[in-house]
């Protein structure tokens, strides 16, 4: 092929992704430091998939029970996460949740009040106490919103529309990342002395998802290919409520806000079958417990008349849902044609978030490579085997602060731009353009389709090791195809182009999520292997490390960090520490 040209842009730091975690990181990195900073988006700012986190950020405020505090929010992330959590992330995001949220508040963003003028609190599931800070059931919205525009006041320049191929690493360290812009196609090369991953997960390998359409695992895939190790990758976690009706919203989430604020959960036999599943904490419940409960009703024939269960919050009246629920409120009344201050409506699980990813520094959010940092979803270690509602949004704000004050101390120390490979770039063009160049191939879509449906077969909620093994088999065929995708037209503005790079991607990461979940021969969190039902001690000591070189991905056990004993004696009675002092103070 012809030689193409490319454009070349310097900055000192590159941040690929602009949800709350990229935008988070970029602020830290830029604000009066002096630095050159660049936001890049394969959307548009503002449209990331934070907008999707409604029922609120988790921090342990105390407003509303003055018991939580950090202990009990560190307990409830372990205990959720089934104990495979990176400890060290664990307890600097219960620290230092609250603290992030107030700089929130402080740069703008709008929360709901206690009458005392307070941060209000709402119960979530699986958390010990009401402690998640909210704005209705619109929080991420606020996040981007807010953070933004403290972006943008920073100084920090954002591309927008960029789809972003090949992370570029020079005698063992980054060198910036190359990329196309989506609108017309032209080339472009961002030389970066350090690079920050923000991408979100990969929720678009599963038909039936909360996510958008940007949830294609971009971020994982070239840290992957890069030579970055991916953990935890078993773990997907399907959210026990999504829409089920009509067909063209099935899936689209609805937040853990309405059970939050008293709704109940039915079959269609009208019995509220939590009592059955776990009788203590019932609808408010770990997101795996609710979702495999659901799962288990529609098997046993007690499913709404869509193949769900019933929600109801039509009895706390109308007003109460208008002011604490609007968007769900809309959101029914629009997609549904549905009045939820009146009449149940159905859910149903949906894959909603993956708490496997990259591999990361629990102090820095730094990689493996030097210059290579990553934060938000598309890193691993926080969430475990099962991720807490709330936790997302306080994890941006946390670890993106993490990963952008992690690229700052790597600066300081005299970082040069490393060189970049001209051959190497020549070579990214001609695989970029290759699609263009076999006519009469496969359609990438089609190759999507094939994709989501043998997760959805395979590796979905419920898993089984012929299934699984079946399944990777399935992968493994279905790869030898993205040689053969092809598309038509021009470089300009080509979904069909961008498909191919988002399937490559996913087809990627499925491997290893499917390699991964052979392996893990237990049920554990968002786990659930039906020829193994049972959550083994043995495993619980075990994280799933997978490496790739290019061909192959290499699977490898690592033991969990032990904890300290100051925070393993937090787990000696059995309860939430929140919950053992309000006890012992009764008694």
């Amino acid at each position: 092929m012809g030689k193409e040209s490319y454009e070349s842009l310097d900055y000192d730091v590159i941040v690929i992704g602009a949800g709350g975690a990229g935008l988070r990181a970029a602020v830290e990195v830029s604000e009066n430091t002096g630095l050159k900073v660049a936001v890049i988006t394969k959307s548009l700012l503002g449209k990331a998939h934070t907008v999707m986190a409604e029922g609120g950020a988790a921090a342990s405020f105390g407003n509303v029970e003055a018991q939580d505090g950090w202990e009990t929010h560190f307990y409830d992330t372990m205990r959720g996460g089934h104990f495979i959590n990176n400890y060290r992330m664990a307890e600097i995001h219960a620290k230092e949740s609250p603290d992030r949220v107030l700089e929130l508040e402080n740069w703008g963003a709008v929360f709901d009040r206690t009458p005392e003028g307070r941060i209000m609190q709402r119960a979530f599931g699986a958390h010990s106490f009401r402690r998640l800070c909210h704005i209705g059931d619109r929080t991420g919205l606020e996040l981007i919103r807010t953070m933004q525009y403290k972006a943008i006041h920073t100084g920090i320049e954002v591309y927008q529309e960029v789809t972003m191929t090949k992370l570029l690493v020079q005698d063992g360290r980054v060198a910036g990342a190359f990329g196309y812009l989506r609108s017309d196609g032209r080339f472009v090369l961002f030389r970066a002395r350090a690079v920050i991953l923000a991408t979100g997960g990969w929720g678009k390998i599963f038909k039936v998802t909360s996510n958008s359409w940007e949830s294609t695992g971009d971020g994982a895939a070239l840290a992957f290919r890069a030579g970055v190790d991916l953990m935890d990758m078993e773990m997907v976690q399907f959210h026990p409520t999504g829409m089920v009706w009509p067909p063209g919203v099935r899936g689209l989430l609805v937040t853990e806000g309405v059970r939050g604020e008293g709704g109940l959960l039915r079959n269609a036999e009208g019995e509220r079958f939590m009592k059955t599943y776990d009788p203590e904490r019932m609808e408010l419940s770990s997101r795996d417990v609710v979702a495999r409960s659901i799962f288990k009703e529609v098997q046993a024939g007690r499913g709404s008349p869509h193949g769900g269960a019933w929600l109801d919050i039509s009895h706390k009246g109308p007003d109460y849902v208008k002011a604490k629920l609007p968007g769900m409120y809309e959101q029914f009344r629009t997609l549904a044609d549905l009045d939820i201050t009146k009449e149940p409506f159905e859910v149903a699980p949906t894959c909603h978030y993956t708490m496997g990813g990259v591999r990361v520094d629990a102090e820095t959010c730094a990689t493996s490579i030097p210059g290579l940092f990553a934060a938000g979803e598309v890193a691993c270690g926080l969430h475990g085997a099962n991720r807490l509602g709330g936790n997302s949004l306080s994890d941006l704000l946390v670890f993106g602060r993490r990963a952008g004050l992690g690229a700052r101390e790597y600066l300081s120390q005299s970082v040069d731009w490393a060189q970049v490979d001209e051959s190497e770039l020549d070579a990214e063009m001609d695989r970029v353009l290759e699609p263009f160049h076999r006519p009469g191939g496969v359609n990438p879509y089609h190759v999507h389709e094939e994709l989501q449906a043998i997760m959805t077969e395979h590796a979905s909620i419920m898993r089984s090791g012929d299934v699984l093994q079946a399944g990777l088999e399935k992968l493994l065929a279905l790869k030898e195809m993205v040689p053969k995708m092809s598309i038509d037209g021009s470089r300009v503005y080509n979904p069909g182009w961008h498909a191919v790079f988002d399937v490559e991607n996913m087809l990627l990461l499925c491997e290893g999520i499917v390699k991964s979940a052979l392996e893990r021969k237990e049920s554990r969190g968002a786990h659930w292997r039906t020829d193994y039902p049972d959550e083994l001690p043995q495993w619980q000591e075990i994280n799933f490390v997978e490496s790739f070189d290019g061909e192959n991905i290499r699977l490898r056990t690592e033991p969990v960090k032990a904890m300290p004993e100051n925070l393993t004696k937090l787990f000696s009675y059995g309860k939430a520490p929140g919950l053992v002092a309000r006890e012992g103070k009764e008694s």
